[in-house]
């Protein structure tokens, strides 16, 4: 699969810029969709004429968390192009972990900061 679009999903502003940074000297094609929280992402999602291949989906924010979301975003249909989601969160507790990962769309898990490696890794997977 090729990688065109990513959704990154954190409320943090910094984190948003760093991460935008990282994936566009990774590739500098890939459209970048922003979200501060869980109910942001989602009606970014229900507004998109095309869904993002990626979701970066950060745990702990004010409004819809990342638990939330995924509670949600998991009966979604998407006619079947489910966009992948990859934790990036500071939280290394192995609650937050177990939880995301237990959701079929959830693909890898990281902690912040974003690193040029784990794109690496990311994009490869995805593939």
């Amino acid at each position: 699969m090729t990688i065109n679009s990513i959704l990154i999903v954190d409320d943090s502003e910094a984190d948003q810029f760093i991460n935008q940074t990282l994936i566009k000297k990774y590739d500098s094609n890939i459209t970048i969709l922003q979200a501060y929280d869980g109910q942001e992402a989602l009606n970014v999602l229900d507004e998109c004429t095309t869904l993002p291949n990626l979701i970066l989906l950060d745990i702990n924010m004010p409004g819809m968390n990342g638990h939330e979301f995924l509670e949600v975003y998991s009966t979604r249909d998407y006619a079947g192009k489910q966009p992948i989601v990859v934790i990036l969160t500071s939280s290394n507790q192995d609650k937050d972990k177990s939880l995301t990962t237990a959701y079929d769309c959830v693909q890898r898990y990281f902690e912040k900061p974003l690193l040029p490696e784990s794109i690496g890794t990311i994009f490869q997977e995805i593939s």
